[in-house]
């Protein structure tokens, strides 16, 4: 029976050495689990339910993956994408779908997201608005092409206007003719093709108490092609109470006629005209301190071309674009289980969903039990080097004392047939 003790010794001792070796292989893998080979004990029992208390010997029992969290390292590709906690990014190959922790992608020829073997990253899509659809997962593409122009529909401007000052010393307003207004400002519009138009307003203190005329240019053109609801390029007046604080109505209805102003740049346009957004003044005031624009701000802006990404904690990956701009393109989701040891092994750092694993479930990065997302980094091996060279030691140590063993066992055997 020592013979089978031994060699049951030998067999377990070599696998075990098997999963120490491939630990060590893959101690610089990224996204590697570790694995670890778990022995039980044989004994041989008879129909009546009797047993041998000795015992013949010992078996592999499993090798359990070992899902700890590994090191998570900065990289210089801002497609790597580690993740600090529970969950697997969830792919696609073909429709197969398998998980994996190893989170280093790439841009395929379409924009798709994908790692080495050309399986793609699989996430919420968004819709027109930009805003995430949390349905069922679906390959993320960054689109390539460039974003629409939007038009000028809104301009907001806070401003503080002078109570201390006087009326100009010209009276006829003329934007050529600095003594013919008080103050001024500008900012960009855009209209439909995305042509920026620039808009100067002009604040003329008039002779009644509390009271501004306020007038306006459009690429320096005259300011009768710009109305601010007043008629003749002149805004209906902005009044303010005695204790500096803005009574007139808002927003104003600002209406912008291109085709003149085009004609009178000797330029061709083809932008729809006119060119109508809403002007809001709320929160201009009126003090005895000097003029300043406390903001200034309108959400048009020209056609972008993509410049950049970023993937956020929350797997959400943001374009950056050429015009300032920065739109939703999708969410990375994650995937977890209730036993991820039960998850099949596939290599290439991808493991498949089996019944001993339990189904999956995917949601968004930082929700549930999930864990967050890192950009421009990896998850290095969870592989301990040290204490793995340490169990190498300690198996090879078992599989020679097994082997004596069954050397002794010989011995034995040898002196009963040498006797006389």
């Amino acid at each position: 029976m020592a013979f089978q003790q031994g060699l049951s010794g030998l067999n377990a001792a070599s696998k075990g050495l098997d999963v120490i070796g491939n630990n060590i292989a893959n101690s610089n893998t990224v996204g590697f689990k570790a694995s670890q080979a778990q022995f039980a004990d044989v004994y041989a029992n008879s129909l009546l339910g009797g047993g041998n208390a000795v015992g013949i010997g010992t078996q592999v029992a499993t090798v359990a993956q070992q899902f700890s969290q590994g090191n998570v390292t900065s990289s210089n590709n801002p497609l790597d994408v580690a993740i600090n906690g529970s969950g697997f990014f969830r792919m696609s190959d073909n429709g197969a779908v398998t998980y994996t922790r190893n989170g280093q992608f790439q841009l395929d020829k379409d924009g798709f997201l994908v790692n080495s073997e050309g399986m793609d990253l699989t996430g919420y899509p968004v819709d027109s608005n930009g805003l995430i659809v949390p349905s069922s997962p679906t390959t993320l593409q960054i689109p390539t092409g460039d974003i629409s122009p939007q038009s000028t529909s809104n301009l907001k401007a806070t401003i503080n206007l002078d109570s201390r000052l006087q009326q100009p010393v010209t009276g006829v307003f003329n934007p050529a003719d600095p003594t013919s207004y008080n103050n001024s400002t500008s900012v960009t519009l855009f209209d439909t093709l995305g042509n920026p138009h620039l808009l100067s307003m002009f604040f003329v203190k008039t002779a009644n108490p509390n009271e501004w005329d306020t007038y306006a240019t459009v690429d320096g053109t005259a300011a009768a092609n710009v109305d601010f609801g007043g008629g003749g390029g002149v805004a209906t007046q902005l009044n303010f109470s005695t204790g500096g604080v803005l009574t007139t109505g808002m927003p104003l209805t600002a209406t912008v006629d291109l085709a003149q102003v085009s004609t009178d740049l000797g330029v061709i346009n083809g932008a729809a005209s006119p060119l109508t957004f809403d002007l809001d003044f709320n929160g201009t005031s009126q003090f005895g301190s000097n003029f300043g624009v406390s903001s200034l701000s309108q959400n048009g802006y020209t056609s972008g071309r993509l410049s950049g990404l970023a993937i956020g904690q929350d797997g959400v990956i943001q374009g950056r674009y050429s015009n300032g701009q920065a739109r939703n393109i999708g969410q990375i989701v994650l995937a977890n289980f209730n036993n991820p040891q039960g998850l099949k092994p596939l290599g290439n750092n991808q493991w498949a969903e089996s019944p001993d694993s339990g189904a999956a479930a995917v949601g968004a990065p930082d929700s549930g039990s999930l864990g967050v997302l890192q950009a421009s980094a990896v998850e290095d091996s969870n592989v301990d080097l040290t204490a793995e060279l340490v169990n190498m030691i300690t198996m090879q140590r078992t599989y020679q004392a097994n082997a004596q063993t069954i050397k002794t066992q010989d011995s034995l055997l040898q002196t009963l047939v040498n006797l006389r």
